[in-house]
């Protein structure tokens, strides 16, 4: 996922790496793998287990008077036990929607000399299109059977609008695809703070304090990066991931399915369970930074993707940054004064996205390290 900060994108290529999608790479996803022959660099091993549902929170629930409260506890429940949450009527214009979905999906069918206008450039792994970051020689390099396109949306000074896709022609065009995600993102931002409001009163805090960790004094947001993804299909997904088992860092996570296709699937009991998208509804997610707000209250939890059979998936995800006062660590106002009930560390940002990579590029999961 991109993130904005100078230091995490001076620091971070010197421990991961990402890939640009190659002529054979390319060929091997529009065929959807016909030869049989999949490139040893794309070979994992995956299995799955029965389906799973997640919970269904709806928006206009927590937001009429007489349901509220019950439909509160049922987003507080949602974070707590499961981490993920499927939300139904999101208020989230739905022209602007439809838009991002189309144009999402329109990109991915260009030529891949098309789409490598926007290729990402030397160590800014961070914004453009290539693959998803590999994983380092810890797991061999292994490269994930998608493409994608990174890109800081929030705050605006932030972006880089040179990797902004030209093409297809609705990307520059107005209304198009560059109009469409900028009020796309300025959407998620709202939504975001809507949703931070409800978890503020599960988790019995003030509002300013958990939203204020997103959002500066000012209602600006403190940081959000958008990866709109694209998984072709394979004909033997077993042998290959879409995405590799993670959390995701940064605070909340907001995924627009801009093609139904399933292949999101969460860790739970030691099973990967399949996750099938649930029509017109946003895919919500705790990520790192909120479950240590929390106190591990709310649960980050190990997902991944695993490609169709048949049929591509396309996706737009929203990434919301947060941090208190500069620092990853427990809201004083969760602890009730006493430090001592803090169950993770406080560090600076800086420190805490610098870590993460690390982490990333070993193989070993940074939020535990965090932990007293």
């Amino acid at each position: 996922m991109a993130i904005e900060e100078e230091a995490a994108e001076t620091a971070a290529p010197k421990l991961i790496g990402r890939d640009r999608v190659t002529d054979a790479a390319a060929t091997l996803f529009s065929a959807g793998d016909d030869s049989g022959q999949i490139p040893d660099k794309f070979v994992e091993a995956t299995g799955e287990d029965e389906a799973f549902e997640l919970p269904v929170v709806d928006m206009a629930k927590l937001l009429d008077p007489e349901l509220s409260a019950s439909e509160t506890a049922k987003l507080g429940s949602a974070c707590r036990d499961k981490g993920f949450f499927q939300l139904t009527s999101p208020g989230v214009d739905e022209e602007v929607m439809r838009r991002m979905k189309e144009s999402a999906a329109e990109f991915f069918r260009l030529p891949l000399e098309t789409k490598n206008a926007i290729a990402f450039r030397g160590d800014d792994i961070f914004h453009g299109f290539g693959h998803h970051f590999n994983r380092g020689p810890s797991v061999g390099n292994k490269l994930d059977w998608a493409e994608c396109v990174l890109l800081a949306t929030q705050p605006v000074e932030g972006r880089k609008m040179d990797m902004w896709p030209a093409n297809p022609p609705s990307f520059s065009s107005i209304p198009g695809c560059r109009d469409a995600l900028d009020k796309y993102s300025l959407e998620v931002m709202d939504l975001t703070k809507r949703l931070l409001g409800f978890m503020a009163v599960d988790l019995g805090v003030i509002e300013e304090a958990l939203v204020g960790a997103f959002f500066s004094d000012d209602g600006a947001v403190k940081g959000q990066n958008v990866a709109i993804h694209h998984y072709p299909p394979c004909r033997q997904p077993e042998k290959v991931l879409g995405i590799a088992p993670h959390t995701d860092f940064l605070g909340l996570t907001v995924l627009l399915h801009a093609v139904d296709t399933p292949g999101l699937q969460v860790r739970r009991g030691g099973r990967w369970l399949p996750v099938g998208p649930l029509p017109g509804a946003l895919v919500v997610n705790v990520g790192d930074i909120l479950h240590v707000l929390t106190n591990g209250v709310y649960g980050s939890i190990e997902h991944r993707v695993v490609p169709d059979a048949e049929r591509g998936r396309t996706t737009v995800v929203m990434f919301q940054d947060a941090s208190a006062d500069g620092l990853v660590g427990p809201l004083p106002e969760l602890l009730g004064g006493d430090d001592a009930r803090a169950r993770y560390r406080s560090i600076g940002r800086d420190e805490y996205t610098k870590g993460h990579f690390v982490a990333v590029a070993q193989g070993t999961p940074f939020l535990h390290s965090l932990k007293k």
